[in-house]
């Protein structure tokens, strides 16, 4: 089983590559039987999702603060 750090890192790279699809081939909205389809929301999501995880990647990354102090 791949650690949530591996799933983290597999769902970033899935939403990065719909990302990336949908900049390479833009498509137009559009309402199909009363149900719309919008291209531009479906972007914004999924930047928004992607914040979200480099959040949540970012909480599980240890870090190192150097500080200084004076007297």
């Amino acid at each position: 089983m791949a650690t949530d750090a591996e799933q983290l890192a597999t769902i970033k790279s899935q939403t990065l590559a719909i990302l990336v699809d949908l900049t390479e081939n833009p498509k137009p909205s559009y309402n199909v039987d009363g149900q719309d389809i919008k291209w531009g929301e479906y972007f914004d999501i999924l930047t928004t999702k992607l914040e979200k995880i480099n959040a949540l990647i970012a909480a599980q990354t240890p870090t190192e603060v150097h500080s200084q102090g004076w007297s």
